[in-house]
């Protein structure tokens, strides 16, 4: 399928913190106590931006990889792994992917290369796997690796698969490596209490060697009734996972139910409530306890839902005005409200939160991802049926 191109500046509408339901504006600090609300501009600095539409045809694209040559991977929800190489979408899909179960947020997740790309070759996949043997229609969220010879993945095999669950509630999963080298896994649950559960991998970030087995450190490493990969538990659904590039800090973000999506800063060991704890509301109407002993509470939150996925912060030169800013795909605009967009939330020099900005908003699509590239532009994928991929770039 060959790329469609397109090119087109827009201004870059910000937001006050006062259009957010006032629950959710507050700055709040890692252990979650609200902090006092500081003065802060009405609007966060406007920049004007040009979108270039690389590729479009991509079907529900969930994740974006750079290689060392300057190629890109992206992946397909129904299984696809995709090249963009010379600006251009290859038309031909790798081959070699595993059979993915496809429904929802279930199927093709994340891509992500090892660090030693240019020596080994290997590809790193998350992705939702069939496994009968469990159980009639049980499925699994599974780690696999590749070699990555050409077009062609060889040599795939299943590095971890998590336990598994009936349905086809989804459990989206991110990838990222630390500097320890170790590569860290989200894994969800949206439903139940495996999220508490320590002989559950579910609802977790896990930390795993290349190879895919436990970490040597890990917090839960010996302890009766965990799993050695658990790193942190208490999760819902985590479909934003990055590093702090300044603090070297690990953050990830989560869908709540009905509200109560959240940014946390992640630390070993740490349960970060659900579903015990939650800001938002269950999708029957109750409220959920907000917190509770031992739970640690979120950086911050959204109550409505934005629906967060994806997630960067951006350290480039390219955009001055977005340096130490956060960026996070959001599939809804604020519940009923707005539209999806590409939100933008600025801090202050202790990372409390000032001020959030929704970008793309006429673009009125689902944002899956957001990533820096080694240009020091921004990527985004829009998650449709007809999925684009967008360069964003300074309008002068």
């Amino acid at each position: 399928m060959k790329a469609s191109m397109s090119l087109k500046t827009i201004p870059l509408l910000a937001l006050s913190l006062g259009a957010f339901v006032a629950v959710a504006t507050l700055p709040i600090n890692v252990q979650g106590q609200p902090q006092p609300k500081e003065k802060a501009k009405a609007k966060a600095k406007a920049t004007a931006v040009k979108t270039t539409t690389i590729a479009t045809g991509l079907w529900h694209p969930w994740s974006l990889a750079w290689l060392p040559n300057g190629d890109m991977l992206v992946t397909e929800r129904n299984g696809k792994l995709r090249t963009v190489r010379d600006g251009k979408l290859d038309a031909d899909p790798v081959a070699g992917v595993p059979a993915v179960h496809s429904v929802r947020l279930s199927g093709l997740m994340e891509v992500l290369p090892h660090p030693n790309f240019a020596q080994n070759h290997f590809v790193y996949l998350t992705y939702t796997k069939d496994v009968p043997e469990k159980g009639e229609g049980q499925v699994a969220t599974t780690l696999a690796r590749g070699r990555l010879e050409g077009r062609e993945l060889k040599d795939v095999k299943d590095l971890l698969i998590c336990d598994s669950w009936a349905g086809d509630g989804g459990s989206g999963s991110r990838l990222a490596w630390g500097k320890d080298g170790m590569l860290y896994m989200t894994t969800g649950a949206s439903n139940g209490n495996a999220a508490q559960e320590g002989t559950s991998l579910r609802g977790k970030i896990l930390r795993l060697t290349d190879e895919g087995k436990a970490a040597p450190g890990n917090p839960f490493e010996g302890k009766a009734g965990y799993k050695a990969e658990i790193y942190s538990m208490g999760h819902r659904n985590s479909l934003g996972l990055a590093f702090n590039p300044f603090t070297g800090d690990l953050w990830n973000n989560e869908n709540g139910p009905y509200g109560g999506d959240e940014i946390n800063i992640i630390k070993p060991g740490l349960n970060y409530g659900w579903p015990k704890t939650s800001y938002g509301r269950d999708y029957s109407g109750p409220k959920i306890v907000n917190t509770a002993p031992g739970m640690t509470e979120p950086l911050i939150f959204w109550a409505p839902s934005i629906a967060p996925s994806g997630m960067m912060f951006y350290n480039g030169d390219r955009f001055p005005d977005w340096k130490r800013n956060v960026f996070v795909g959001a599939q809804l605009g604020g519940a009923a409200q707005g539209y999806p967009h590409l939100e933008r939330i600025t801090f202050d020099q202790n990372w409390d939160e000032t001020a959030r900005q929704s970008l793309l908003t006429d673009m009125k699509q689902r944002i899956r991802d957001v990533r820096q590239g080694p240009d020091g532009l921004v990527y985004v994928l829009t998650d449709e049926e007809n999925g684009a991929l967008i360069r964003l770039e300074p309008a002068n």
